[in-house]
């Protein structure tokens, strides 16, 4: 079976912060428009403004820190993909700690012990497909952080349309966080009726809003 090798340098514009251009870490992600920045990189600069880093859209007015999210996938990926990352990371993070004296948190502990399950040999900036160990071990990560993704509150939104011009939706009952912008549902509209753009004349209005169960 043949495997394809890419260089690391290939795709390092998708895993580095735009805002400290190295490679992300503890990924985090704005929700209206879902660019990657490092954490800390991304709080820092959201004190003094409120729109997107890479894209200069508007977060939110007044609470911007209020619509990012941890990425848990994306940083799970730079992880693998670049060599020593982690574990050059989980020491930095341990002496920290250290040095003032503190307790080393107990996530931190647990990924540096898991450290080197998570990564991959690799050699000369280039990456190599996962085998079965890794894969089944990312697997059990998974269904661990079952659900990191719904903590916050849910809503059942039912969409109506009010244009002779779109088709209706299959199903016009959604099921998304109560997080979720207008921009959010133009976005899934225009992707189930395959527009070219969600800035198209989209007609749709939310008839009917409930709390999901």
């Amino acid at each position: 079976m043949l495997t394809r090798k890419i260089k690391l340098w290939d795709i390092n514009a998708h895993i580095t912060c735009r805002l400290c251009s190295g490679y992300l870490i503890d990924a985090t992600t704005v929700t209206e428009c879902l660019h990657t920045f490092c954490r800390s990189c991304l709080v820092k600069y959201l004190e003094e403004n409120n729109t997107c880093p890479t894209c200069r859209i508007v977060i939110h007015q007044s609470h911007p820190l209020q619509y990012i999210g941890h990425d848990r996938t994306m940083q799970d990926i730079v992880y693998k993909l670049v060599p020593g990352l982690q574990e050059a990371e989980m020491r930095k993070q341990r002496e920290f700690y250290h040095k003032l004296g503190m307790e080393v948190p107990g996530d931190i502990k647990g990924e540096t012990c898991s450290a080197k399950q998570h990564l991959d040999p690799h050699r000369n900036g280039e990456t190599k497909a996962d085998d079965s160990s890794n894969k089944e071990a990312a697997e059990e990560k998974q269904e661990e952080d079952n659900d990191y993704h719904r903590s916050d509150e849910q809503v059942s939104i039912c969409l109506e349309c009010n244009s002779s011009k779109l088709r209706g939706l299959k199903r016009k009952w959604i099921r998304c966080s109560a997080q979720a912008t207008v921009l959010h549902l133009k976005k899934f509209i225009a992707k189930k009726l395959n527009l070219s753009s969600f800035n198209e004349e989209i007609i749709y209005a939310p008839s009917c809003v409930t709390l999901a169960p």
